[in-house]
């Protein structure tokens, strides 16, 4: 849905202009030309963002402004003045006003101001979803987890949360939940009603990642156009996460090297350093003091960050946690798709309590949401668990590798499920294997099955193409021989 504008001006042929650029950037757009008519076109319309002129035949839009923050209206609101000097403006961005504009209109400014003002009010309106959602998860923690080992973490995760740390890092494997242990360190600091900016780095192509991050001034590259505020800026006062950063490339570390040591940067194209105020909060399941031993890795960062690490251990290693989870998403797709289901039946719950979880939290929440989706009693079976099968647990892959000999080799099995459609069973090699081997025959078999086309084959693993090229990087799949 576009976004809604109210424009409240007593002169039509600006109200004509405004509501027709606007219109032209794809918003909609309602009017009012008193701060009367402006009261009741903002509560019948609730829009998101308001153009709102200083003075107005029957009183000082300053007023209008005051009576909206009262009732902790969310919309945004820019001034329009014809004199920036005088105090009515002043006393506007102290009552929380975005910004100004002066008459004539600049409508490049114009632009601009209302999509920053639009991208403020989306990241607030995440932020109180957040803390909404934290404040009815176990006591202010997102966190779910009964085991000793998650109760240590989330005790030193409110530590570090009221804490003035500006830098920590958050370890572990993929699906462990290090994204909800950021969220919890902002949602529990005094940063909380400021803004938090979760960004992947492995999900943004390099040659635009620095821009994304740092922002760029009109005119910095070819399609630079306007001047655009980067991450850091959104996320000012706030917490920015940067998940996945063992994949930033090395000469972006420098720079956020000196974010973290004097909270200062420049955009692309920029001359002057900004000032920011921010928490930076990272997050990798490389290992990182590996890769900063072998130069992949930024050593003076990795010891930056390391101030206050943060660990957060497999799910195999806390099975008092599973069932805890388990019943938490149980009841979040309660919600979500309108059922009754009261838990696990005894079966399911030792199956869930006898499986390795190699995806972790992210695994056992995409089981729970399967089988709610297939489940039509009171309670799950071990039928709908998706790594059931008559023989016991299975596991990903129908390839083989290549290197191992049959024995060890990942095989399938199928299943019909009642709705009648197949689903592949994996078994685990019975030589073992690691998860990285298992990822990268996924990966192969994706590209083989598409003869090698990365957007079809990205699909197919749920997975953006960057994503998809990294890990054929990674993998060393960048020669077309996985299509073979």
């Amino acid at each position: 849905m576009n976004a809604r504008i109210l424009i409240i001006d007593d002169e039509r042929l600006l109200r004509w202009s405004l509501r027709r650029k606007c219109q032209d950037w794809e918003y909609e757009v309602v009017e009012a030309e008193s701060i009367e008519q402006g009261k009741t076109v903002w509560s019948e319309e609730q829009p998101d963002l308001v153009l709102l002129d200083v003075r107005l035949p029957d009183g000082s839009g300053v007023d209008l402004l005051r009576a909206m923050r009262q009732e902790h209206a969310a919309a945004q609101v820019v001034m329009i003045t014809a004199d920036p000097k005088v105090e009515d403006v002043k006393t506007a961005l102290r009552l929380g006003a975005y910004d100004y504009l002066t008459k004539p209109i600049d409508f490049d400014e114009l632009q601009l101001t209302i999509s920053n003002a639009l991208e403020v009010n989306k990241l607030r309106k995440q932020v109180n979803a957040l803390q909404d959602e934290v404040r009815r998860v176990n006591g202010g923690m997102q966190v779910v987890g009964r085991s000793p080992q998650m109760r240590s973490i989330m005790d030193f995760v409110a530590k570090v949360a009221a804490s003035e740390a500006t830098a920590i890092l958050i370890q572990g494997e993929s699906g462990t939940g290090k994204d909800l242990i950021a969220q919890s360190l902002h949602a529990m600091s005094s940063r909380s009603e400021q803004a938090y900016v979760a960004v992947n780095c492995s999900a943004i192509p390099e040659n635009l990642l620095e821009a994304e991050l740092f922002g760029h001034e009109k005119g910095a590259f070819t399609d630079a156009r306007t001047q655009k505020k980067g991450l850091f800026e959104m996320a000012n006062g706030g917490t920015l996460f940067l998940d996945e950063i063992g994949e930033l490339p090395l000469m972006l570390q420098s720079k956020l090297l000196r974010v973290l040591e004097d909270q200062s940067f420049r955009r692309l194209g920029g001359v002057k350093d900004l000032k920011v105020d921010v928490r930076i909060v990272a997050a990798s399941n490389r290992n990182l003091e590996e890769a900063a031993r072998s130069g992949q890795f930024r050593q003076d960062l990795f010891y930056r960050l390391m101030v206050i690490p943060i660990f957060i251990p497999p799910l195999r290693n806390r099975r008092d946690d599973i069932l805890a989870l388990a019943n938490f998403f149980i009841e979040h797709y309660n919600v979500r798709f309108r059922k009754k289901i009261e838990g696990l039946t005894h079966e399911a719950e030792q199956l869930m309590l006898n499986y390795d979880w190699p995806g972790n939290v992210r695994e056992l929440k995409n089981a729970i949401q399967r089988a709610m989706i297939l489940e039509d009693s009171s309670r799950i079976r071990p039928t709908y668990l998706p790594f059931y099968h008559e023989s016991g647990p299975l596991l990903t892959s129908n390839v083989a590798f290549p290197d191992q000999q049959q024995n060890s080799a990942i095989t399938a099995d199928s299943k019909t499920l009642p709705n009648g459609r197949q689903v592949p069973l994996w078994r685990i090699p019975s030589a073992g294997t690691s998860m990285e081997e298992v990822e990268r025959v996924m990966v192969t078999q994706a590209l083989s099955q598409t003869h090698g086309n990365q957007s079809q084959a990205a699909r197919l693993l749920d997975i953006s193409r960057d994503a998809l090229r990294y890990k054929m990087k990674k993998f060393g799949l960048e020669n077309g021989e996985a299509a073979q």
